[in-house]
């Protein structure tokens, strides 16, 4: 019998390599059968006791940028939302277009008026049929941290302060980039608060929402730099599709012509949405 690899997770938590896990997350890029069994047979020769999973993902990751830039961009989205950082107000600004994308009116960091006191929200979201949502933000910038039952017991005395205000008619959320631990979960479901995660609920976490919306943020790019990502970024340019938008931003900062045709280019391929550079 074969013996497994065991491999280290960021949270230092040791698993056993998974051969599916490897292959779905490639195929969640876009990457054509035969690109992912080639990336996956490499990966595997390459293996060894206590290997990181940072290691796996950068072998990975080199194979994927080689074939196409934009499905490197997509196998990269979970780091890239952590790149959002480190203040996390850029990650509350794209938790809001998620929601406006589903059809909300959204504000980002109103004060609402509680029985008690007054709390200042990350994002509160309406919609027509008189949905009201209020939605907290719980940004990690390192990997391997998770929310624990602490802050949806916290955030739900807040939600519960509010909505005696509004007669309980609030919907209220916490979202986070990392994940929930086990007790959290359970506390927020039998609180009748909503959780969202990286991959929480299942089928409808913020990787899903983000692919299904194609609403991939600005630090996907493989071809932008860190300072101009956080150039971008301090321009509210927190999305790819806003940078097709906002162009001008890629002039401001004195890149080329032929880079800023490459760089549109892999934002189009990710976003399915025509440019100029077709």
């Amino acid at each position: 019998m074969k013996k497994t690899t065991e491999i280290v997770k960021s949270s230092g938590k040791k698993v056993s390599f998974s051969i599916s896990k490897l292959e779905n997350s490639l195929r969640r890029s876009g990457a054509k059968e035969a690109l992912i069994k080639k990336i996956v047979n490499t990966v595997r020769d390459e293996l060894y006791q206590g290997i990181s999973t940072k290691e796996i993902y950068n072998r990975a990751y080199t194979m994927l940028q080689k074939e196409g830039g934009h499905l490197a961009s997509k196998y990269k989205l979970k780091k890239a939302i952590y790149e959002l950082g480190p203040t996390g107000f850029p990650f509350e600004k794209f938790v809001a277009a998620i929601f406006a994308n589903e059809g909300y009116h959204v504000a980002v960091g109103k004060t609402m008026s509680g029985k008690c006191v007054d709390h200042e929200v990350d994002i509160e979201a309406k919609n027509e049929t008189k949905n009201h949502i209020v939605a907290e933000c719980k940004f990690h910038g390192e990997e391997g941290r998770n929310c624990d039952v602490k802050i949806p017991l916290y955030i739900h005395a807040r939600f519960q302060d509010i909505a005696f205000q509004h007669k309980n008619t609030l919907t209220g959320y916490v979202v986070t980039n990392t994940r929930f631990s086990k007790d959290a979960e359970q506390f927020a479901l039998c609180a009748g608060l909503y959780l969202l995660s990286w991959d929480y609920p299942k089928g409808n976490g913020l990787k899903d929402k983000i692919d299904l919306l194609k609403l991939y943020p600005i630090t996907v790019s493989t071809l932008l730099s860190k300072r101009e990502k956080q150039f971008l970024l301090s321009r509210d340019v927190v999305l790819c599709k806003d940078l097709l938008h906002d162009r001008f931003y890629l002039d401001h900062l004195g890149i080329s012509e032929n880079r800023k045709k490459r760089i549109l280019n892999e934002i189009e391929c990710l976003c399915k949405i025509h440019t100029e550079y077709d």
